[in-house]
């Protein structure tokens, strides 16, 4: 039976793609379990106690609407961080609110930059979109800053995508570099700052929120699935100007936000406490991870967020064949997707039953592999 005959031409042209493959999709392909679901920037941590006992006495009330405007969220947030809540937007995770911000900007035809081997999920937004994509290649596995701000004035470009701390590799730069990139920025790119990681990342990692919340062409995207432990809640926000953030009331989904997920983070953003503690197994687990490379002739990179990248020394052929050998172990990484990024695997934190396999498994993999 053929296609329904009037799609728009874009979304007949495009692939159907998920830009990742998760552990569930191994599982079934291949028959197994995962024991040690280590490969996906998740926090095995999980949420604090509190957030768990909120969502339990909220469940009773599930059948309710979340509240369209996220109100509570929204002045939450905006005390935490010391703005107003009109500089807040909250969103289903930050590749939702991704999604949005092409969805305002970018139309066929359209310059996006971004680093070469970055995140997918925004190239993805950007491609449904009918948007032209610049790719700038990584210097020294980490995003080259000077590069993307080169290629925004060559190409005249209207968006821009920058993480930091940075997935896939971890790196960072300082809060200064980082402001300097904002404010040189020509006025007509908005660039989208993804802070998805701030939480972990090194003091000095992340501009204070008064250092770029004048500009109206920047956009800061941030997230309760990481440090906060809610990945499948699905809980994004981005900060920006008044005027700026009052755009995403055009184009998002006012019923999008689960009321379940915002009880959750509402409860986590309370738990300042139980946060710390989390950053501060976050921190150990990373430091675990390097010494299991190092321990087995492999060079683990800095990170700064709550996964490891490990320069396996070799090529992508070799790092996949270690990654195919792990989850034949139970033990699901990943690796970057591009060139040269792709000589390495990934690994993301978690407790120690799951790194004490990941332990276990990689010696036998690389042995097999001699």
């Amino acid at each position: 039976m053929s296609a329904f005959s009037r799609l728009t031409p874009l979304t007949s042209a495009l692939p159907s793609t998920v830009p990742f493959v998760g552990p569930e999709a191994l599982e079934r392909q291949r028959g197994l379990t995962v024991k040690a679901r280590i490969g996906a920037n998740e926090n095995g941590f999980g949420p604090a106690p509190s957030v768990i006992e909120a969502m339990r006495r909220e469940a009773g009330d599930i059948w309710k609407y979340n509240d369209p405007e996220n109100f509570a969220l929204k002045q939450a947030l905006a005390a935490h961080l010391g703005v107003e809540a009109s500089n807040v937007c909250v969103g289903e995770g930050v590749d939702g609110l991704l999604g949005l911000i092409v969805r305002m900007i970018v139309e066929p035809g359209t310059t996006v930059v971004t680093s070469h081997g970055g995140y997918p999920t925004f190239n993805f937004h950007v491609v449904g979109y009918g948007g032209r994509l610049v790719t700038v290649p990584y210097v020294d596995d980490r995003e080259d800053i000077d590069g993307l701000l080169a290629a925004v004035k060559r190409e005249d470009a209207s968006l821009v995508y920058f993480a930091n701390p940075d997935n896939p590799m971890g790196s960072w730069w300082d809060a200064e570099k980082i402001v300097a990139f904002a404010r040189a920025l020509p006025e007509t790119c908005m660039l989208v700052l993804d802070e998805a990681y701030s939480e972990t990342g090194p003091t000095g990692s992340t501009p204070d929120i008064a250092a770029l919340i004048g500009l109206a062409n920047v956009l800061r995207t941030r997230t309760f699935s990481k440090a906060y432990g809610l990945a499948g809640a699905r809980v994004g926000y981005v900060i920006g100007i008044a005027e700026t953030v009052q755009a995403f009331d055009k184009v998002r989904n006012h019923f999008g936000a689960n009321r379940l997920a915002t009880v959750a983070a509402l409860a986590a953003l309370k738990d300042q406490a139980y946060l710390a503690e989390v950053v501060a197994n976050i921190h150990a687990a990373r430091d675990r991870i390097g010494m299991i490379a190092r321990d087995n002739g492999l060079l683990p990179l800095a990170s700064a967020t709550n996964f490891v990248a490990i320069d396996c020394g070799r090529d992508d052929v070799f790092a996949r064949a270690i990654v195919d050998g792990l989850i034949e172990h139970g033990v699901f990484i990943r690796m970057p997707g591009v060139a040269p990024l792709n000589r390495c695997i990934r690994v993301s934190v978690g407790p120690k039953a799951d790194l004490d396999l990941f332990e276990e498994a990689l010696p036998r993999v690389l042995k097999g592999l001699c």
